[in-house]
């Protein structure tokens, strides 16, 4: 893979990529570093707190990053399949426009089939399309259910385990490791007393200072399918997100430890969902004031010569209008176009093709739903970036000239795109790894008083407090 991909691929401030370079590259060692400078006062505290930071963490993210994909597809293949329905139909085209819906899908691509320049293999693509969606609007009701037991499903599962198996299990482990501590303890006072009796030792002043000898373990205490049943990956992360952080307030072992996590997960699920997006518009529109450069753009575009060329020379291809109808249309008479290759490499519409490793000629998915407020976006980006990468050349001019021109202007943009999404990547980073922990401890130690890990140290620790 190359930079340019890896760029592209953090960049992508709606897909699961950033997340995770945040969240494994970034966040959890720095967090399991900050919990143990936290809690180093009290050595006890700092390795209890610093294991279950450890063990949190990774077994949280391997559910997080692959209890969705797996779910998905055990019941895509064992439930809905087995019921005879695609999984891939849109319940969004119930609601029929004038571009798209499941009637108006199948009449298209119904006379789609007659066309004579598509293979064999393509127009048997499209009646199993076809069919897909013929079996949908004949049994919507049980359809609706089998998703909306799907999103449910494959979200109520991770969130049980990061939320609330993990966590108990975590919290098992470290009072068992107490209790263990304290039974030890406990049975070399007593050894030390008995011996007493006969040599006249005292030996009290030793446990005087072991925090656990003589603490008390802490005590365990149809509209809806069609807006949730085709969630992103994405979006459904951030719904278990929400989920997840319920869990971990409601199965917190104190009511200060559940104050503690309660402003934690407020914070995390803002700054993982919410800021990068906002972080993203402002990186961009300075650069574009800065910089006079449209980095709407990905940087694979800017980097690709052929659409470069296409620019330079006025061949590229774009939709004549901006409505759905245009939009649609123009994809699907022009499958093999730039606009449309890169309107489907970043997921803008889908398509079938007879071979899946030959992308050639392809048929857009009547399944799937396309969002036509995307696409138009995508769209009108080109065409300012087209205009801004011409502005300065001269017509008629040699177009190796002109090419150069445009390929030195998208150099520039995509160093300035690329400098945006690695100052994404990186502020929002440390804000979740640094910033978002040290304001947390800040609260925490307001809060209760102490420094230390609220659902470790016991409850009648000199420094701890309750907020009143």
């Amino acid at each position: 893979m190359t930079f340019t991909n890896i760029i592209s691929a953090i960049g992508n401030t709606s897909s699961v990529y950033p997340l995770i370079l945040r969240d494994c590259g970034v966040e959890i060692p720095s967090k399991v570093y900050l919990t143990y400078n936290e809690n180093k006062d009290d050595k006890e505290v700092a390795f209890l707190a610093t294991r279950e930071r450890i063990i949190d963490e990774y077994s949280t993210s391997a559910v997080w990053l692959g209890g969705i994909p797996l779910v998905e597809k055990i019941i895509d293949k064992f439930v809905i399949a087995k019921k005879g329905f695609n999984p891939n139909v849109n319940l969004k085209l119930f609601n029929e426009s004038d571009c798209q819906g499941i009637d108006y899908n199948i009449k298209l691509f119904e006379e789609k089939i007659k066309n004579n320049d598509l293979s064999a293999e393509i127009k048997n693509n499209i009646k199993k399309a076809i069919e897909d969606l013929k079996k949908v609007k004949n049994n919507k009701g049980l359809y609706e259910k089998l998703l909306s037991s799907k999103f449910l499903i494959s979200t109520a599962l991770p969130i049980a385990f990061m939320g609330f198996i993990i966590p108990k299990l975590v919290f098992s482990l470290t009072a068992k490791t107490k209790a263990a501590k304290a039974k030890k303890q406990n049975e070399m006072k007593d050894k030390n007393q008995f011996s007493n009796m006969f040599y006249g030792k005292a030996s009290g002043d030793v446990f005087e200072k072991v925090r656990f000898s003589k603490k008390k373990n802490p005590v365990f205490t149809g509209n809806f399918a069609s807006s949730v049943a085709n969630f992103s990956t994405y979006q459904k992360m951030a719904a278990i997100d929400g989920g997840y952080a319920v869990g971990r307030v409601v199965t917190s072992r104190k009511k200060n430890e559940a104050v503690d996590l309660g402003f934690k997960m407020l914070g995390m699920m803002f700054l993982n969902y919410v800021a990068p997006k906002y972080i993203e518009k402002i990186l961009d529109t300075t650069a574009n004031k800065a910089f006079n450069i449209d980095v709407k753009l990905d940087p694979l575009m800017l980097a690709d010569n052929e659409f470069l060329e296409q620019i330079s020379n006025g061949s590229l291809k774009l939709p004549k209008g901006d409505d759905g109808i245009s939009l649609l249309k123009f994809v699907d008479e022009n499958p093999n176009e730039l606009f449309t290759k890169y309107a489907l490499k970043f997921e803008k519409i889908n398509m079938i093709f007879a071979d899946s490793k030959n992308k050639q000629n392809g048929v857009r998915d009547p399944r799937a739903y396309v969002d036509i407020e995307g696409l138009r976006n995508f769209k009108k980006s080109i065409e300012e970036f087209s205009k801004k990468a011409l502005e300065g050349t001269i017509k008629n001019t040699d177009n190796e000239i002109i090419f150069e021109q445009v390929k030195k202007f998208a150099k520039k943009a995509k160093a300035v795109k690329s400098i945006n999404i690695i100052t994404n990547v990186g502020l929002s980073s440390f804000l979740l790894a640094y910033c978002l922990p040290k304001v947390q401890y800040l609260f925490r130690e307001w809060y209760t008083g102490s420094k230390l890990e609220p659902g470790i140290v016991d409850d009648n620790t000199k420094n701890t407090k309750k907020a009143g």
